[in-house]
């Protein structure tokens, strides 16, 4: 493995257990004002904030010491490295043409549902 990729890696698993444990800390908060039982608990210091601590450090332990879930990210890395991103140039060529294509298809959408609507009002107002 790359220094490189374990250096994203380990900054990946870290930012997962953080976004556990801010997750398992507003779960714990929206559940003590909805349920009584998990409110008597959540009033307990270790409870309200050593829980959360305990399940993302959880979360990075599995994440970061698990070999597969490794190797599979260190792949992904990889991978991500080769994608070759287009230039600045190219990317406002495709923008504009993009709003052009939507302005044109909007502009048809209009005029398509007005001549439709008008021909609905004349063949309703017929008389048969």
């Amino acid at each position: 493995m790359d220094t490189d990729n374990k250096k994203i890696l380990t900054f990946s698993f870290v930012l997962a257990g953080f976004l556990t444990f801010l997750t398992v800390s507003l779960l714990i908060d929206t559940f003590a004002t909805l349920f009584p039982i998990v409110s008597r608990f959540s009033s307990n210091d270790v409870m309200k904030h050593g829980f959360p601590i305990l399940v993302g450090f959880g979360v990075f332990a599995a994440l970061q010491f698990n070999n597969n879930i490794v190797n599979f990210c260190d792949e992904v890395v990889t991978e991500i490295r080769k994608i070759v991103w287009p230039s600045r140039k190219d990317t406002v060529a495709m923008t504009i043409v993009v709003s052009v294509m939507l302005v044109v298809s909007g502009v048809l959408l209009g005029l398509f549902d007005t001549f439709s609507s008008y021909m609905i009002q004349k063949l309703l107002t017929m008389n048969w």
